[in-house]
């Protein structure tokens, strides 16, 4: 049988595997499973939120609905996960838990702080000079008109003696230095 094959193998080799939470649930599942003793990692980044003509700033699960535990094969007791509060599921590999590839959750948490935030980059706020270092109005410097989820901004760039309103992605923007407006190449 390969499930007896997969824990006879890795027995004890902890493994983190992906737990699929219920809607808006992942922190409360994260608090559950710690209290019965399971390692997690639920990754979260800062995400600007407009209400009420207000921008204010939350943090939120970098993978909605997703979470990872870390699950000693032949030793935890994993089949607990599924009943947890706030869990949906645990994803499966036919009668295990799936497992994620060596390195890719380690790298999170390399990228993130002791409370789980990950930064995807300088934080930007609506208002702040940027300067785009891709696309065709790289090296241009503007000013930050608007942040969106989905990694789009607009930015209000002075082109040729008037203001234009352009959209853009968030990657290609990086803080400006105080007083460099523009960055020219050699021709």
């Amino acid at each position: 049988m390969p499930s007896e094959d997969w824990a006879r193998r890795d027995h004890g080799v902890s493994r983190w595997c992906v737990v699929y939470t219920q809607p808006h649930r992942e922190l409360r599942a994260s608090a559950h499973l710690r209290n019965q003793g399971f390692r997690t990692f639920l990754p979260l980044h800062r995400k600007t939120v407009r209400h009420a003509r207000q921008f204010r700033t939350a943090l939120s699960p970098l993978f909605p609905r997703y979470m990872f535990v870390s699950i000693e094969v032949g030793v935890d007791q994993w089949s607990k996960i599924r009943g947890t509060f706030g869990v949906s599921h645990l994803m499966m590999d036919g009668d295990r838990p799936r497992s994620v590839p060596h390195g890719v959750v380690e790298s999170l948490l390399d990228l993130s702080d002791s409370g789980g935030v990950i930064s995807l980059g300088p934080a930007m706020m609506p208002g702040q000079m940027v300067r785009v270092a891709t696309g065709p109005f790289a090296g241009l410097v503007g000013k930050l008109s608007a942040l969106d989820d989905d990694g789009r901004v607009k930015i209000l760039l002075d082109v040729l003696g008037a203001e234009v309103l352009v959209s853009a992605q968030r990657v290609g923007l990086v803080p400006a230095v105080a007083g460099v407006t523009k960055e020219f190449s050699a021709a």
